[in-house]
């Protein structure tokens, strides 16, 4: 269990800000990191990396979540909550052809179950979190160096990725700062900030709670802008309409989660321990299901998995 989150008091707008450079995936766990960040007083530089992994919904899902934010953001108002969010799409053209991962473009099925399944170590994408790092401690160190203030990196991280993925653990992290520090002029002007390495996706759940309630953000606005899927489902609709050429098919579609994937079954059980339904749509081979659809699931896999 993680340490107690504590929230700070609001700000003024003159206030002069902290400073943090945030790994947004458009998870759960960094979207709930950067409310923690806005709602402890951060200016926040928030970066989202495209590799061609499958799952680039989360990529959609972090334009919208940092839209909902800046848009209830009231530049005059005499306390306000928290500042604007910058955030930026970073994308690695050609990288996915050239990882071995299921998560990737290209890459095998992605196995579904619980993560303490042996198959989850296929979701692994090679030195993720250390591209991302050094992206990040780059943009970190040049706002430092710019402002001649310390800068905070950022990252989700937390004590349930630590046995599939090694570059989420301490030890590895640790090694990494090092690096940077011995690398870069400056550096000392950087530090890493990982409130949730100690804690699950539980823990994380409840500090967002806090945080919405604290920032005057709608929880569920909030948790459905998010996906924690590595199989996301699109369906596609199609109507017919009437054009001023005749009638026309016009089609759409929207994006679902799965609720069979590992990173999908921790989410889940997640919102199960909190007593809420996940605002986020699920869906599966037969089409969109209820949310109760999708927990009986999650609780047949634990119960599995015990």
């Amino acid at each position: 269990m993680m340490n107690s989150i504590q929230i700070m008091t609001y700000h003024s707008k003159n206030k002069n800000m902290k400073q943090a450079v945030l790994s947004l995936s458009g998870g759960m766990d960094s979207s709930t990191l950067l409310l923690h960040l806005l709602a402890n007083d951060y200016q926040v530089t928030a970066l989202s990396f495209d590799y061609g992994q499958k799952h680039k919904v989360e990529l959609e899902r972090a334009v919208e979540l940092v839209k909902y934010i800046n848009d209830g953001y009231d530049s005059e108002a005499e306390n306000i909550p928290y500042q604007r969010v910058t955030h930026q799409i970073i994308k690695l053209d050609g990288l996915s052809q050239l990882l071995n991962s299921s998560l990737v473009e290209g890459g095998s099925e992605v196995p579904e179950g619980h993560y303490a399944d042996e198959n989850m170590k296929d979701t692994v994408v090679p030195n993720r979190n250390k591209i991302f790092s050094s992206i990040i401690q780059a943009v970190a160190l040049s706002i430092a160096d710019k402002n001649k203030s310390e800068c905070s990196i950022a990252m989700g991280i937390h004590a349930g990725d630590h046995a599939i993925y090694p570059d989420c653990r301490q030890d590895f992290r640790d090694a990494d700062f090092d690096a940077f520090i011995i690398g870069n002029w400056g550096a000392e002007n950087v530090n890493i900030f990982t409130p949730y390495i100690d804690g699950d996706k539980f823990d994380i759940l409840i500090d967002g709670v806090k945080c919405c309630a604290h920032l005057g953000l709608d929880f569920d606005e909030v948790y459905k802008r998010t996906n924690t899927s590595y199989k996301p489902i699109k369906y596609t609709t199609s109507e017919c309409v009437m054009t001023e050429d005749g009638p026309k098919m016009k089609f759409d579609f929207k994006w679902y989660s799965d609720y069979k994937s590992a990173s999908s079954v921790e989410r889940i059980e997640a919102f199960i321990k909190l007593g809420r339904p996940d605002s986020v749509e699920y869906a599966d081979e037969t089409g969109p299901v209820t949310w109760e659809v999708a927990k009986k699931h999650v609780e047949e896999v634990l119960l599995t998995n015990k």
